[in-house]
């Protein structure tokens, strides 16, 4: 849980340099369509590139929350309690190694969500 706040928190906060903190020189992060800007890789990879492209989302960043996705501790992103997002994120060790973003709809119904505890 301590990795995934540190995540959220320099998430937050928009600086690439707390991210590299927290994210694995070799982290990829994965996205569907519905979660992407148009000219927006699917998958980018490296901690760098991860950081940058997440600082680029710091607004949504801020109604991000931890929660259990399949009984995993990941995010969720719901401004006023409307779904827009989910996180799933893998952690190795005290970094992030993945992040795979959800916003379709269809993949977003096939997820349990709990609250974390």
């Amino acid at each position: 849980r301590e990795v995934v706040e540190r995540f959220l928190a320099a998430s937050r906060a928009g600086g690439v340099s707390a991210l590299l903190a927290v994210l694995a020189p070799d982290v990829v992060r994965r996205a569907d369509a519905a979660a992407l800007r148009a000219g927006v890789e699917s998958e980018i990879r490296g901690a760098r590139t991860v950081a940058e492209e997440t600082v680029t989302n710091a607004a949504r960043a801020r109604f991000a929350r931890p929660i259990l996705v399949n009984g995993r501790l990941g995010a969720v992103v719901a401004p006023r309690g409307r779904l827009v997002f989910v996180l799933q994120i893998a952690v190795e060790g005290d970094r992030v190694a993945a992040i795979d973003v959800i916003a379709d709809p269809e993949r977003l119904r096939q997820l349990t969500l709990a609250v974390a505890p």
